[in-house]
């Protein structure tokens, strides 16, 4: 019993000739198969596909022998040219770290002036820098510097002792209220024990010390003198040399609206900035001091 297909059972084969039909743009034969409409040809398999495949399979086949490739159980082959990942990686790290290196021992030494001064250091050092403020200042501070509720922000010039990079430099080396013996303190108290309605009369003069419209002499004036401008100065200037902040301008951490005085009041405030010595290099600090510096640089007096 012969095993052919009779021409004429084909599909799209004419019935009684066993020819299929002919498209009459291409000259091509039909397959008989119909798909809305459009009528599937019946043409050779592309010559290009054929020889992509076989040039890939090529390919495959001298990968396998020159780079690693076929497990082993814990191990691989690994391929003629002994190529290793791992050790590239790690060759490439040192690379980058001896680069790194070249330029980053300028920073050992807390000479911010003449870093600063040096604009081919910069142009190389500030990405870096960015990177490291990113890895470790940003979660707080915000990507920018720009700060936000309960952190201050960087790119002004309000600061609570100075921003001057040896001040910046000692605040990065021993934080704030931390247990480094030689941490910066900053503390608000609670004044709880007074009145609620001092208290709220005090929130309204705080409130409105940024426009000006205050008087010393009135009752709240005067109770701002006696709690208050042992700290912040006689009109509420602030005082960098204990970290009480200025009361007059609009660089306020925590907010300055009557509501938020009187939370403030009622319970005081301590912030934490953490010591970073032991955490980063000396360099490392160095190197975020000035970076942390220029990020006020275009800022002007705060308002």
């Amino acid at each position: 019993m012969s095993n052919t297909t009779d021409p004429k059972e084909l599909p799209g084969a004419d019935p009684k000739t066993g020819e299929r039909a002919i498209d009459p743009v291409s000259g091509y034969d039909t397959t008989g198969h119909d798909w809305g409409g459009i009528t599937e040809l019946n043409t050779a398999f592309p010559k290009i596909v054929i020889w992509a495949l076989i040039v890939t399979h090529v390919y495959a086949v001298i990968a396998w022998i020159l780079l690693p490739a076929w497990p082993t159980g814990n191990s691989y082959t690994p391929g003629l040219l002994g190529l290793d990942q791992g050790e590239q990686a790690i060759e490439g790290y040192q690379n980058l770290t001896d680069n790194r290196q070249n330029w980053m021992s300028r920073f050992e030494s807390a000479e911010f002036a003449a870093l600063q001064s040096d604009d081919a250091l910069m142009a190389v050092a500030m990405p870096a820098a960015s990177r490291l403020f990113a890895d470790n200042c940003a979660a707080c501070h915000g990507t920018n510097g720009e700060g936000g509720p309960g952190f201050p922000a960087l790119t002004d010039n309000a600061w609570l002792w100075s921003g001057d990079p040896e001040e910046i430099a000692l605040t990065l080396h021993h934080g704030i209220n931390t247990e480094d013996p030689d941490t910066r303190y900053a503390e608000m108290p609670a004044f709880d024990w007074m009145d609620r309605s001092e208290r709220a009369s005090l929130a309204q003069f705080v409130a409105d010390l940024p426009d000006g419209s205050v008087d010393l002499e009135s009752p709240a004036g005067i109770l701002f003198t006696e709690n208050c401008s042992s700290c912040h100065g006689e009109a509420g200037e602030g005082g960098l040399e204990i970290g009480a902040p200025s009361l007059t301008d609009t660089s306020v951490i925590y907010g300055q609206d009557v509501d938020t005085v009187m939370a403030t009041l009622k319970q005081g405030r301590m912030g934490v900035m953490p010591a970073w010595s032991g955490r980063l290099s000396e360099a490392e600090i160095n190197l975020l001091t000035v970076y942390v510096a220029r990020l006020g640089d275009d800022a002007g007096d705060p308002q």
